[in-house]
């Protein structure tokens, strides 16, 4: 049994994968696509994911507004977790994402990943930071 982290983007959709006792998330892969309303491949992806995986929990960044309202990104994210829910069969719970993108360019620099190279890792690491910060708010109950 594994949890799956999204990082959900205009383009790009970050993937993390929780370890098998659900104590860490790894950053996985990014899933980019040419146009934001082509979803189709991106939800054909997610799925082979979770099925090579035993995924049984999908857990999404949320993009509030630094002042705690929503905005039409947020907008996109809550259709995309009816597409998750319906297509996959599994929940999908909604997590604050604020700052995470800042939080994974940060220790990209930390660990020595040159600005140029950081497009590459920054979504799927920010996914993998949404899915720590559930896990760890649900340790107890995982």
């Amino acid at each position: 049994m594994r949890i799956m982290g999204l990082d959900y983007g205009t383009k790009t959709v970050g993937v993390a994968l929780s370890d098998e006792l659900l104590l860490t998330a790894q950053p996985l892969m990014t899933i980019e696509r040419e146009k934001a309303n082509k979803l189709r491949k991106t939800l054909a992806k997610i799925e082979e994911i979770i099925a090579e995986n035993n995924v049984t929990d999908i857990v999404l960044g949320y993009p509030k507004n630094m002042n705690n309202t929503l905005g039409e990104r947020a907008q996109a994210t809550e259709e995309f977790r009816e597409m998750l829910e319906r297509r996959t069969g599994l929940p999908v719970v909604l997590v604050d994402e604020r700052l995470t993108t800042v939080e994974a360019d940060r220790i990209l620099e930390d660990t020595g990943v040159a600005k140029t190279g950081r497009k590459e890792y920054i979504d799927k690491m920010a996914a993998a930071i949404i899915l720590q910060q559930y896990l760890d708010m649900n340790k107890n109950r995982l």
